[in-house]
């Protein structure tokens, strides 16, 4: 397996096993059966709803020595309404509670969102705390605290738009090391790259094959669909692999991390093998003609203070 250095020469699995849209009781069986393929890259959520069942599965594996804590990468997120100060620690708690692990490797403010802490979805604007109300500096100090006790390894966030990390490496003392974005040929962030390349930041792709499963929410009418591109499509069979492949092939060989999502064991063993697929430069070219700037999950669902323009500081 691929993987990446940290300035502290940590190792982060360059594919990872996406957890989103997999329920609590789907979920343990998926992970073990991740596991056993040779998965060690595991990111997680708060809100997904599922960390006591990746939990339970963990601690079997732990237990029956199938694999090592320390061989294990581990991701979870900071929900939207526990960006108080006060409730950032509790909140990590929680989740080194349901996953059963005394600590995680990365852990991410999940947006650039702050809603009240008795809300869990927004419902109205009433629910949303402005940045202005809560400044992410302040959510930010208190992932750092968490850092100096022990109980984070390395701290980042998501969805973040370049402006809005410019402004956090500048008032941080522990700079963010990660930022998990939207990545695929469609959405390429050549200036997010590029920014973040330069401050050591390294770039985790959500959605790196377009997130075909998307709650109804974020689908638009008329989305395209990485996986069925004609070039995607043209040079998977130049290569002989799959399309999903060539796309987290892709994804790897620009310098990011890949996380896709599935609970098939035949797919994730045809994700996995992305990691040795090696495109050629005609190849990586070709796809980087394939950028349209287009965001499959877009933010709109958030209202209030977080337009669409607020959210990325670019124009819709």
């Amino acid at each position: 397996m691929q993987t990446l250095s940290f300035r502290n020469g940590d190792q982060i699995p360059t594919l990872g096993l996406g957890t989103w849209k997999t329920d609590n009781q789907t979920i343990k069986p998926v992970i073990r059966q991740a596991l056993k393929i040779g998965y060690r890259h595991i990111d997680c959520a708060a809100v997904y709803g599922n960390e006591n069942g990746i939990g339970e599965a963990l601690a079997e594996a732990l237990t029956e020595k199938e694999v090592q804590r320390d061989e294990l990468w581990i991701t979870s997120k900071l929900w939207n309404n526990a960006h108080k100060a006060n409730d950032v620690a509790p909140a990590l708690k929680k989740s080194l509670q349901d996953l059963q692990l005394d600590y995680l490797d990365l852990y991410l403010i999940h947006w650039p969102v702050a809603v009240k802490p008795e809300v869990g979805f927004p419902q109205s604007d009433d629910d949303y705390l402005s940045l202005e109300q809560l400044p992410i500096t302040e959510t930010w100090q208190a992932m750092e605290a968490c850092v100096d006790a022990g109980l984070i390894k390395h701290i980042g966030v998501s969805n973040f738009s370049v402006p809005k990390l410019q402004g956090l490496v500048k008032h941080s003392r522990i700079k963010p090391e990660v930022n998990q974005v939207e990545l695929h040929p469609l959405l390429q962030q050549p200036e997010m790259k590029k920014y973040c390349d330069s401050e050591d930041i390294k770039l985790i792709a959500y959605a790196p094959l377009g997130s075909g499963d998307r709650p109804a929410f974020f689908l638009e009418e008329n989305s395209p669909v990485p996986l069925e591109l004609p070039l995607i499509k043209e040079i998977a069979i130049a290569h002989s692999a799959t399309p999903a492949q060539v796309l987290l092939a892709w994804g790897m060989q620009r310098g990011t991390i890949v996380i896709p999502k599935s609970i098939k064991a035949e797919r994730m063993k045809e994700n996995l093998a992305a990691s040795e697929l090696k495109l050629s430069t005609e190849a990586l070219e070709q796809i980087q003609s394939l950028d349209q700037h287009c965001r499959l999950l877009n933010g709109k669902i958030w209202k209030g203070p977080y337009n669409y323009e607020y959210l990325w500081d670019e124009k819709e």
